[in-house]
């Protein structure tokens, strides 16, 4: 079996640069960690409160901070 990434949080960056929201952002005002940053940059695992939690930040939907493929 081939060892692909199925999390993708490319649609996160995206999104955070038309609202030009900084990571400095996240970290102060959405209560993320910089570990957790440092998971989204690797597309790493989150948890749903994360996601919650970058969904209120970014006033947006699951749909644009993550995608599966």
């Amino acid at each position: 079996m081939e060892d692909t990434e199925m999390v993708d949080y490319s649609p996160l960056w995206k999104t955070m640069a038309e609202k030009h929201i900084s990571q400095y952002y996240l970290i102060k005002h959405g209560d993320i960690d910089t570990k957790t940053i440092y998971n989204l940059r690797k597309n790493g695992n989150i948890t749903i409160l994360t996601l919650e939690k970058l969904c209120r930040a970014l006033d947006c939907s699951p749909n644009d901070i993550v995608r599966f493929t």
